[in-house]
């Protein structure tokens, strides 16, 4: 309230406001008769009454996909199936039809029965459990790790309907290649980290068993199996391809922390022990390591004098 009129002070502006609002309707008046006898405005007029008719409107730039260097880097992937993978020469084919281990084994016909029996006991318990992934490993270097993985997956190549896949990830000495008499294909922690397709990189060596072979030793192995693009990479292969079996070959797992690197992406892991080297002692610290990390599926006892029969604990 003014004191000294006790009016409200917004009488006061009224006046003020009606003549504004005539000066407003007198102008727009001005322009509706300028443009119906097509004259311009004036300049006055144009910047007040004629702005929001005439003023162009800002450019809104295009969006545009920009490149993102870390994925567009990494190249295209491809369609991958079963029967997109590369087919090797009838090489490993040999092995695989005559139904006996790879070479330098003693006792051949017993030996090939064992893996036989080993391969089936194992495909019951993953299939129970609905398991895929297996880690073969051994507590030191010569227990025959490699050579267990490969004839392994040999025998699990001549069941019908299974597809097995093989990869040697003991990058400090790769040796799948050489057990199969093959050159190294590439480097696999270029499949690995995403660097190139996997259809590129894994092969048939028939049409139940795909090889992820490995050219030279790295360094860095236990770094590439931390890392989450391995996960990731192998989550797709497992996805594309639909493998009934998926067995990595690691190194010795008392000599490096790989196989502790990797223990979350496999179900279980079969222990390969040594007659001659491997001790009580060396068993009990696989255990320790895998106590409480992985489901420890099985003890394969290499040139152990012992009977055909026992050769395998599971």
């Amino acid at each position: 309230m003014n004191a000294l009129n006790n009016k409200p002070v917004a009488y006061r502006y009224r006046p003020y406001r009606r003549h504004q609002k005539a000066r407003a309707e007198a102008a727009r008046e001005d322009v509706i008769d300028a443009v119906a006898n097509e004259v311009a405005p004036t300049e006055a007029q144009s910047d007040v009454a004629m702005a929001p008719i005439h003023q162009p409107m800002p450019a809104v730039p295009a969006v545009v996909d920009r490149p993102d260097p870390v994925t567009d880097a990494r190249p295209p992937r491809d369609s991958l199936r079963w029967d997109t993978l590369p087919r090797l020469a009838e090489v490993v084919t040999g092995h695989v039809l005559a139904g006996a281990p790879l070479r330098g084994f003693l006792g051949h016909r017993a030996a090939s029965n064992g893996f036989d029996l080993l391969r089936t006991r194992l495909l019951q318990t993953l299939r129970a459990n609905g398991w895929t992934r297996i880690a073969v490993v051994s507590p030191t270097a010569g227990c025959g790790c490699t050579f267990t993985a490969v004839n392994l997956a040999l025998s699990l190549s001549r069941l019908p309907h299974c597809r097995t896949v093989l990869i040697d990830l003991n990058q400090r000495n790769p040796g799948v290649a050489r057990a199969l008499d093959l050159d190294g294909r590439g480097d696999i922690q270029k499949m690995l980290r995403g660097q190139i397709p996997i259809g590129e990189h894994l092969v048939r060596a028939n049409d139940n068993l795909a090889l992820g072979l490995n050219a030279a030793p790295r360094r860095d192995a236990a770094e590439v199996l931390h890392d989450g693009e391995t996960a990731q990479t192998l989550t797709r292969m497992q996805t594309a391809l639909r493998p009934d079996v998926v067995i990595f070959d690691l190194p010795p797992m008392l000599a490096h922390d790989d196989l502790t690197a990797f223990l979350p992406q496999v179900d279980g892991v079969l222990l390969v022990a040594d007659g001659t080297r491997t001790t009580a002692r060396h068993l009990a610290a696989c255990e320790r390591i895998l106590d409480g990390q992985a489901k420890l599926l099985g003890v394969i006892l290499n040139r152990g004098r012992v009977p055909a029969s026992d050769v395998y604990a599971t």
